[in-house]
């Protein structure tokens, strides 16, 4: 599925191909509730990082997350958060580890997303405690990561490269 993208002011906008372009992931970690300003984000939308295109590089922002080691120090997170400095949306992450995918944030896709028909609620050990999180019958809620993958997930529900959800 071809996405199309772009930051709040319009100086940055991306396109690229996603082989998992479904929503169903929201994550509550400090990261993502901090860098994307709200109490949780769909941030995992798989694309091919070979189909990026983007256009107002200029203007964008990258940020190593800081992760804290549990012993009082930190190490550096090789993902790479694209951000827009003119308005500080977030974009997308990608993590030289996989050089092949690129995860453009469900948040700043203009074009239509399919529905999930179940959504996955992760690291729920880190969410801040004013954050209420759905619990209808197609929600999973998970403390830390899940086990199945974002491919294996897309596969499941069959929506992986571009299938509709049956």
């Amino acid at each position: 599925m071809r996405l199309e993208g772009s930051c709040h002011c319009g100086k940055v906008r991306f396109r690229c191909d996603a082989y998992a372009p479904v929503p169903f992931l929201h994550c509550y970690c400090s990261i993502c509730r901090k860098t994307a300003g709200g109490g949780g984000s769909a941030v995992n939308l798989g694309a091919r990082a070979d189909t990026l295109e983007v256009e107002g590089r200029g203007h964008l922002g990258v940020y190593h997350a800081r992760i804290p080691d549990g012993n009082g120090g930190c190490r550096i997170s090789s993902g790479q958060r694209h951000f827009c400095t003119g308005c500080g949306s977030a974009l997308w992450l990608f993590d030289p580890e996989w050089p092949e995918l690129v995860h453009p944030h469900a948040s700043a896709i203009d074009s239509p997303l399919p529905h999930p028909g179940e959504r996955v609620h992760m690291l729920l050990d880190s969410r801040a405690a004013w954050v209420d999180v759905p619990d209808g019958r197609h929600d999973v809620h998970v403390d830390g990561f899940p086990e199945e993958s974002l491919e294996e997930w897309h596969r499941r529900n069959g929506v992986l490269d571009g299938e509709t959800p049956g």
